[in-house]
């Protein structure tokens, strides 16, 4: 329910924003709504968010800018529940569903459905919403829809970028010896570094006229445990192959994770 609340207040915030052109502060309307809750929680209350709807219908419809038409919209309300309460329980619950499509009508962007918008989105953002959409149709709770699509939207991130990462070899001649230079460019982590181990020509670097590796990571930088695990893994499948690996070009974070990790994340450690 707090999931749901916060989800649901932090969207309104970000539309407002949108349709009034200002800023609000995400962290106080967060830290306000959490404190009225439990408060509203000890004196026997219901919890409460921003509603997407009401606030649509206030500033899309009415052209409200001010906080003081929210403080109205509530007094309203109230009145609306304490003294007409008997009169408002005769409008029909068609006439409170038409009003709900219409809220909806004018709160959806329609521009971000249209074809022509779909046919320029990346196929996995439109897989993100389509699972997202289907999820809440399906279970009938925002907080799983949106699990569900977080979830969706990482696993495709880290599909899109795992082949980000290249490798170029080069063959250069240092001191009269032939040493096999890599030149890895892009972020290493869990995803990119998999295909890492596998774009190494070991069997060639093997050659009598090789002398040694240089692997030159000044354009990369190493971000978890799976990619120190990856390099030594190179590392040691090169001593195999009797090649001391010498690597270069790291980063004073991707050398303080390194000598904190290597050596340490293989079977026997």
């Amino acid at each position: 329910m707090a999931l749901v609340g916060l989800l649901e207040s932090l969207m309104t915030a970000k539309l407002v924003d949108d349709i009034t052109d200002t800023r609000s502060n995400k962290a106080r309307e967060s830290w306000g709504q959490g404190v009225a809750n439990i408060v509203t929680g000890f004196l026997g209350g219901m919890g409460g968010c921003a509603v997407i709807g009401q606030t649509m219908i206030n500033v899309k419809g009415s052209g409200a800018r001010s906080r003081v038409s929210t403080f109205l919209a509530g007094v309203f309300l109230l009145v609306l529940v304490v003294v007409l309460g008997d009169v408002v329980g005769l409008i029909p619950m068609a006439a409170l569903v038409a009003v709900m499509i219409f809220v909806s009508a004018i709160t959806f962007d329609w521009h971000s459905v249209a074809p022509r918008t779909l046919k320029r989105m990346p196929r996995s953002e439109t897989a993100v919403m389509l699972i997202t959409v289907a999820t809440v149709v399906a279970t009938h709770n925002l907080a799983i829809g949106v699990g569900v699509g977080v979830l969706a939207a990482m696993a495709m991130f880290a599909r899109r970028v795992a082949h980000f990462a290249t490798v170029e070899r080069t063959e250069v001649e240092l001191n009269g010896r032939t040493v096999a230079t890599y030149t890895v460019d892009g972020e290493l982590f869990f995803a990119s570094s998999n295909d890492l181990y596998t774009q190494f020509d070991y069997a060639r670097d093997s050659e009598p006229h090789i002398a040694g590796v240089v692997i030159d990571l000044h354009a990369s930088h190493l971000w978890d445990a799976s990619t120190i695990a990856v390099l030594d893994a190179v590392t040691e499948k090169y001593r195999r192959h009797g090649r001391e690996v010498e690597l270069i070009g790291l980063n004073a974070a991707s050398i303080q994770m390194r000598e904190r990790l290597a050596g340490k994340l293989n079977a026997g450690h």
